[in-house]
């Protein structure tokens, strides 16, 4: 894989996620099937395809309260989550600090099948009232965000091109619930992911909105710590990819400054050149608290 298919692995979820809204109209916005690009490893893979607006449609017959649909997910598209969980397993015991250590064990995935929705659903809601709901594909920004302040985070629930099990050009099934789905079975991780949400409630002005997606993005998903003297990841898109978390040892570490988090450019293509490292969970945490509190 190269430098740049590991980094759009990590696709920008605050550019392309949309909220559940309990109206048709609103609905139908979160689940038009998506169209892939013509550099997408399965544009012409008409069986995955197929695949793909098979598993898109359970999103678009889903509603808000309904059980959640299992996928049928296939041999072939198990044996990539088998791959990639040879790669993510070691890495996550290298890398990963302990707060996102012990959310994994709760929710304890089998390394030969994909998890349901479902399944991880239920553990979660259970640890930390966080509820994962299905949509079709990628959505859009602000209404994303503003979900979370309602404890619901919207999931996509197919998986990769088995052609490149260790990329994947938007968020798939892994990225979703190895990142996003294990940091929200962690009462205070996923405390923080409510207070993102209800701090852009607030939030009215684009240019604060722009500041407030960058923490997300430097915290949430791009967040490092130190932990007994090693950088540790707690961001999700550093947790879902193998890659990443060796790439994060190479980078420029800042000091855990928000505001300058806040003005900090980044690229979703490419690894990121620049962390914001914590020194300490409880820093990190207690910082970042405070800040979207008082936003």
């Amino acid at each position: 894989m190269t430098t740049k298919q590991e980094q759009q692995l990590l696709s920008d979820h605050v550019d392309m996620r949309m909220v559940s809204v309990e109206t048709d109209e609103a609905l139908a916005d979160r689940n038009t099937i998506v169209q892939l690009d013509p550099d997408h490893p399965g544009f012409r893979d008409q069986e995955y395809r197929a695949r793909r607006n098979q598993i898109a449609q359970l999103a678009m017959n889903y509603r808000p309260g309904d059980p959640i649909p299992d996928a049928p997910y296939t041999p072939d598209e198990h044996r990539v989550w088998q791959t990639i969980w040879k790669a993510l397993g070691p890495a996550h015991q290298k890398h990963a600090c302990a707060e996102y250590l012990s959310a994994l064990e709760r929710l304890s995935f089998d390394p030969e099948r994909i998890p349901q929705l479902r399944e991880v659903n239920e553990k979660v809601q259970e640890i930390s009232g966080f509820r994962l709901e299905p949509v079709a594909g990628l959505v859009q920004p602000r209404v994303f965000l503003e979900n979370l302040a309602d404890g619901v985070f919207l999931c996509t629930q197919y998986i990769r091109h088995h052609s490149t099990p260790l990329y994947t050009p938007e968020p798939d099934v892994v990225h979703e619930i190895v990142g996003h789905g294990v940091t929200l079975a962690s009462e205070r991780l996923a405390e923080l992911n409510r207070l993102f949400g209800q701090a852009v409630k607030r939030t009215t002005s684009s240019e604060a909105l722009e500041k407030l997606s960058r923490v997300y993005w430097f915290t949430i998903e791009f967040g490092v710590l130190r932990e007994n003297g090693s950088v540790k990841a707690y961001g999700t898109g550093l947790l879902s990819s193998a890659g990443e978390l060796e790439e994060m040892h190479e980078v420029e570490l800042r000091p855990f400054d928000l505001d300058a988090a806040s003005s900090q450019a980044y690229d979703p293509t490419h690894f990121q050149p620049v962390l914001f490292c914590a020194d300490s969970f409880a820093e990190m945490y207690h910082t970042l608290r405070n800040y979207l509190v008082n936003w």
